[in-house]
């Protein structure tokens, strides 16, 4: 039996414009063999989790650049878990200082990756987190 490919939702929350970023990793995550839908910029949190549950994803990306991530990613989070969707992984990355990772960790957030981090880093994160929950 062949499996399907996992499925990821990359959203950028908040009024961030830059979606460079979030470009980049949409093209890895798919060169790697995810299915992948990308909302574009300027989502809020609701539009997020009504597509995340729309596309029946495992995980969702958060991209954000604007500093907002202590407010955003974690509503994304807790919004996810508030409609039934506790097994959907939530990862972020983009302008995030090192102190808030914890923090960020705490409050629903997987993983965080910081710039630099080279896409073959959270590819392989994704395939071994979500094999895991296969």
């Amino acid at each position: 039996m062949v499996s399907a490919p996992h499925r990821v939702l990359i959203a950028k929350p908040g009024l961030d414009g830059h979606d460079r970023g979030a470009k980049v990793i949409v093209r890895a995550l798919r060169d790697a063999g995810f299915e992948v839908i990308y909302t574009g910029i300027r989502q809020t949190p609701e539009m997020i989790v009504q597509a995340a549950m729309q596309e029946d994803v495992e995980a969702v990306g958060l991209s954000l650049l604007s500093g907002a991530h202590m407010t955003l990613f974690p509503a994304v989070a807790a919004l996810l878990k508030k409609k039934g969707l506790k097994h959907v992984l939530v990862f972020g990355g983009g302008i995030i200082p090192d102190e808030d990772v914890p923090r960020l960790k705490k409050r629903g957030v997987d993983e965080v990756f910081g710039p630099g981090t080279p896409t073959t880093a959270i590819v392989e994160y994704l395939q071994k987190r979500l094999n895991e929950k296969a």
